[in-house]
């Protein structure tokens, strides 16, 4: 298969965090992701918000050419959405859709992030995917 689906994950609000220095980590992550998987298609699936590391992730993504994909619960609907190529509406709370993401993706960039975005790294790490750990203060 030609395609490889990167999560990501880390900080949204209310956390607040350096947005410019989000910004260059991800540039670095998706650099280092590019290379891991030279040839291969990539897509960033992350969590459909348009706020926070989300959203920075996606328009990287979108200026790369790369197809986003959002998977989420029913409460990102009270929130702004980036208009990705792909989303599926899992469950009614936060962390209902993460058994479904952490098991749609075949490597996850972490990008600081509270509990969920730790654990779901977690998860990925111990089934032996690969996960790119990019640590980030909360301000």
């Amino acid at each position: 298969m030609n395609e490889v689906r990167i999560g990501v994950v880390g900080y949204c609000p209310p956390t607040r965090f350096d947005e410019e220095e989000a910004a260059r980590l991800i540039v670095t992550a998706f650099d280092v992701v590019a290379n891991y998987y030279a040839g291969r298609s990539i897509v960033i699936v992350s969590g459909l918000t348009n706020v926070g590391v989300l959203a920075l992730a996606y328009a990287e993504a979108v200026k790369r050419g790369w197809r986003t994909v959002g998977i989420t619960s029913a409460r990102a609907l009270e929130h702004p959405l980036f208009p990705v190529d792909e989303k599926h509406i899992v469950g009614e709370n936060w962390g209902d859709e993460s058994p479904t993401f952490v098991a749609n993706i075949d490597a996850l960039v972490r990008i600081g992030g509270g509990k969920q975005s730790h654990a779901e790294a977690r998860i990925v790490a111990s089934s032996g995917r690969p996960v790119f750990l990019y640590e980030l203060e909360a301000l």
